[in-house]
């Protein structure tokens, strides 16, 4: 009798979880049904960051591309929802797939510009583009110039008849695309440009040896994240119904609170996104009414963090129990061969 070896990339953690993910996903599917408009409005703001927080995840955690202007693409979606809706008659559910089409295209000429920069540049560079299109959009004055402009009511009432099936479809909407987004990460993670990533991620020159296209596997995952990003920003403000430059291209709704998510949560994980955004929503709704001392205690706890757990929350969490959610490591386990 020979042995042999197979490759598995699952554990008992990770059945186990895959489970009760799927049951939250049934209670969380039905929320209209069980949660006020206030909850469900919550609910959907945590998946909103959720999202972004995992594609800026994707994007600095596995590609090393920091990007600190992630909201040029969120204030993107939001604008472009509201012109195409405005200017073109498309209902908004049909425009909001299509944001994403012009997210990913827009993102080219950006890459070609900013992919020549490194490190804090980069940095630098993304933050200055996401200004580039704050100022231009305040420009707009069809769109309401630098005061912003609201959806018209004609327009909100094609969505749904009533409030409440308009509020829900968005919700369900949006849950949606926060499952097809994790379900991407980790699919994308899983196969062989993942494994591409998780290379890049660990020594990118040792990578690059081996013979993998790191400019072009970093563009890959930058269009992706930005078409999404885009989708994303117009959900948002379909929510809000409203929309101005200093609150669709706002730094710190949309890049800030996402990185200290990923941050805390840990970063280069898909674990990482969804502690980090629960430990950020319960830090919110308890520390909020402080005003101004709310931001220095999300600083504090981001230090203390960084300080004790480098690796984040969930980062300290596996390695102390080697307990893996979202399997993506590879193992080989031996069956017996005839």
């Amino acid at each position: 009798m020979k042995l042999e070896y197979k490759i598995i990339q699952s554990s008992n953690a990770s059945k186990v979880s895959s489970i009760i993910a799927l049951f939250i996903f049934i209670i969380f599917l039905l929320a209209p049904w069980w949660a006020g408009r206030a909850d469900i409005r919550l609910l959907s703001e945590i998946f909103l960051y959720l999202s972004l927080a995992s594609l800026w995840n994707l994007l600095a955690g596995y590609c090393g591309l920091v990007s600190v202007g992630q909201q040029a693409f969120v204030g993107f979606g939001g604008y472009l929802l509201f012109a195409l809706t405005i200017f073109s008659g498309l209902n908004p559910l049909i425009a909001i797939p299509i944001t994403g089409i012009f997210g990913a295209l827009i993102s080219l000429p950006i890459a070609f510009l900013i992919f020549r920069l490194r490190g804090a540049y980069f940095a630098i560079g993304t933050w200055v583009v996401a200004e580039v299109f704050r100022l231009s959009f305040a420009q707009i004055q069809s769109l309401g110039g630098g005061s912003g402009s609201s959806l018209p009511v004609a327009i909100v009432k094609s969505i749904a008849s009533s409030k409440a099936m308009r509020e829900s479809l968005i919700y369900w909407m949006i849950l949606g695309l926060t499952v097809f987004i994790l379900l991407s990460v980790y699919f994308i993670l899983r196969s062989r440009r993942g494994i591409a990533l998780i290379a890049i991620r660990d020594n990118e020159l040792a990578s690059e040896s081996l013979g993998i296209n790191i400019t072009k596997s970093k563009l890959f995952v930058y269009i992706v994240t930005s078409g999404l990003t885009t989708v994303i920003g117009a959900l948002i403000f379909l929510q809000k119904l409203r929309i101005s430059p200093d609150a669709a291209f706002n730094v710190n709704d949309w890049t800030a609170f996402v990185i200290f998510i990923v941050v805390i949560g840990g970063i280069g994980t898909i674990e990482g996104p969804i502690i980090g955004v629960l430990v950020f929503f319960a830090l919110r709704e308890t520390l909020s009414d402080l005003g101004s001392i709310y931001l220095i205690m999300l600083g504090c706890v981001a230090i203390f963090v960084m300080i004790k757990a480098p690796k984040g929350i969930w980062g300290y969490i596996s390695s102390t129990f080697k307990i893996e959610l979202f399997p993506l490591s590879r193992k080989l386990k031996k069956i017996k061969g005839e």
